[in-house]
């Protein structure tokens, strides 16, 4: 069985107001090349479809059009569960048409499941022949064997519509909460079977996980992060949503994945390549993967003009960043005028941020950073990388040692071994 996993489309987005659905509509034309060329039998839409739980009318048509040609008729699953972002009654509102071509809408994470209603195997259509709360069986035309999905749509507390603990704790709130998401996935999972492919989907931050600005608030509605152990229930792989960077997730026992946001959705993402992932399956066996990138969306891209407005005017004469969204830093011993914006925007349509820097503007930056102790600066770097985790003592000494390793203490080696292993 060939799965495709992808999330985080949030149509409807924009970038500082400027509209991204022309890019949304190319990421779906690219989508469905993508699962044809490669054969794809299930796809997999791990939350966050829309990003508002209103989302415009065009978004709306967008997705419909995404399923249809997706589902190809009927002879291809499609699964999308609701994210934080999406309405999860408005998600799933389509489910009676959307299940006869072979479309799952799932909104709610202790969601009821029903059986198909037309079908019987070998149809020629995808047919969910079993189904219960929060999974359900296909079979699929083009596989001899069915698969057997665990579903965790978003699992806030309210939507959940359960208090996990009175406490404010944080500590004690994150062991509640991934007791919870344990015990529903467990309860999922009871229903994989060694002649099935089984596979987990679910929308949820596990700790460690490296998120970037454009998903934040990452804890929105108390649902707070999950240790890696509740991802164990049997599936063979887990496709996860809400992070936009493509990742593993560490210490997991099978393949757990982000696919990430197809398109750059903040500036934070310069840099970030966007994929899909690919999975291949069968029953009782390990599953490959496979991360296949795409082209669909505009890079975003930051400059950074410390020679002033003549170095910007160069940039644009050349061509720079032609087709990219772009984040501009230009150092200024004056304020810029509006004619000055108004012929940079003119002549660089996707140029979206104009931000003057001053002097005594890095003087001020440069003083808060020297402020505080290079181990501390360390550790709120690894934190805000790592989603929240806590460097262990050993890596904090091997990063003050590379850095100084007169003051702190010795060679490379003389403190646990290279770089990479200690990083690692």
């Amino acid at each position: 069985m060939r799965i495709l996993h992808t999330s985080d489309w949030h149509l409807g987005r924009m970038l500082e107001g400027r509209s991204r659905i022309e890019e949304q509509v190319k990421f779906v034309d690219e989508l469905c090349r993508i699962v044809e060329d490669e054969a794809v039998d299930l796809v997999l839409i791990a939350g966050d479809v829309f990003d508002t739980v209103n989302p415009p009318a065009i978004a709306e048509e967008l997705f419909y059009e995404a399923l249809n040609r997706l589902s190809a008729g009927g002879k291809r699953a499609v699964v999308a569960i609701a994210g934080n972002h999406d309405n999860p009654e408005r998600l799933c509102a389509a489910s009676p048409l959307a299940v006869r071509n072979g479309i799952t809408l799932c909104g709610l994470p202790k969601e009821v499941l029903m059986p198909g209603l037309l079908a019987q195997p070998n149809q020629g259509k995808v047919v969910r022949v079993a189904a219960g709360q929060g999974w359900m069986e296909l079979h699929i035309p083009s596989c001899s064997d069915p698969a057997i999905i665990a579903m965790l749509p978003y699992p806030s507390e309210s939507r959940l519509n359960e208090v996990l603990s009175e406490s404010l704790d944080e500590e004690i709130l994150r062991q509640e909460y991934t007791k919870r998401v344990q015990q529903l996935f467990a309860t999922f999972g009871k229903n994989f079977r060694p002649d099935a492919v089984n596979l987990g989907v679910s929308h949820l931050f596990v700790r460690g996980g490296m998120e970037s600005e454009s998903e934040r608030p990452i804890q929105l509605g108390s649902a707070p992060t999950v240790e890696v152990e509740a991802m164990s229930f049997g599936a063979q792989y887990v496709a996860l949503g809400h992070l936009h960077r493509a990742q593993a997730v560490k210490g997991a026992l099978v393949p757990t994945r982000y696919s990430g946001s197809p398109l750059a959705y903040s500036f934070s993402e310069t840099g970030y390549a966007k994929s899909v992932i690919l999975v291949e399956g069968f029953p009782g066996q390990a599953v490959t993967t496979r991360e296949i990138f795409l082209s669909a969306g505009y890079p975003l891209v930051k400059w950074q003009a410390k020679e002033g407005l003549t170095q910007v005017q160069g940039w644009l004469d050349e061509g720079k960043d032609l087709n990219a969204w772009i984040d501009l830093e230009v150092f200024v011993t004056s304020a810029l005028n509006s004619q000055d914006i108004h012929t940079l925007r003119r002549q660089r349509e996707r140029l979206v941020n104009i931000r003057p820097v001053f002097p005594e503007m890095e003087q001020i930056v440069a003083e808060a950073r020297s402020k505080l102790p290079i181990d501390e600066l360390f550790r709120k770097f690894y934190q805000d990388r790592t989603g929240g985790a806590e460097p262990e003592q050993e890596l904090v000494s091997l990063f003050l040692a590379l850095i100084d390793p007169d003051k702190h203490g010795g060679s490379n080696e003389e403190n646990g071994g290279s770089l990479q292993g200690g990083a690692a």
